[in-house]
């Protein structure tokens, strides 16, 4: 789902419906109840952050033998949105979902040492500064989905799942450092 309506992100723009959405796509289909258990917030709550989802597409109903529940799924498993489409409205979306993933690497920075070993070992967390042309971070973006997609796939229920997987969050962001006077192209600095 390619997001381009200014409402639509600020629809989104919201961390529990962030976390909506998260959960529905790990758990599939489920209720405002079940959404309010795992998230520790009320069904009411829940419940009117999914009508506001469903409001613009993110999620709708699922099908239910019990007509007196009303469970929802995932619309799309994929949002992705552009902030050249309105500025503010994206900008607003990209803090919240910069300080949702801060929050947890910050959740997991803390967990690390109680976790397994395997899981401890297997984590990571890396940085790279290099200097790169606005082509060739666009490219770097598209290599680095390429490379998950396979994932991707099990997420999507397009692939198995193996028995001992969990659910990891792999972020990716390449965003420009401010220019400052010793950036490549600038002209040496004297001082």
């Amino acid at each position: 789902m390619k997001i381009s309506d200014p409402r639509a992100m600020r629809a989104l723009a919201h961390p529990l419906r962030l976390d909506l959405i998260d959960l529905l796509s790990r758990i599939g289909p489920a209720t405002a109840a079940v959404c309010a258990r795992h998230l520790g917030t009320t069904q009411a709550s829940c419940s009117f952050h999914l009508r506001q989802l469903a409001k613009y597409g993110y999620v709708v109903e699922a099908e239910s033998e019990d007509q007196r529940e009303r469970p929802w799924r995932v619309a799309d498993m994929e949002q992705s949105w552009s902030s050249s489409t309105d500025g503010v409205a994206a900008a607003e979306l990209e803090r919240v979902f910069v300080e949702r993933e801060a929050t947890r690497l910050l959740d997991w920075a803390q967990a690390r040492p109680h976790a397994p070993k395997e899981w401890r070992e297997a984590a990571f967390l890396s940085g790279v500064t290099a200097p790169l042309t606005a082509q060739e971070l666009d490219e770097l973006g598209d290599r680095l989905l390429e490379v998950l997609a396979p994932y991707i796939e099990r997420t999507m229920g397009r692939a198995p799942v193996p028995d001992d997987a969990r659910f990891v969050r792999i972020l990716l962001t390449g965003a420009p450092l401010p220019d400052s006077p010793d950036s490549p192209g600038s002209p040496p600095s004297l001082g």
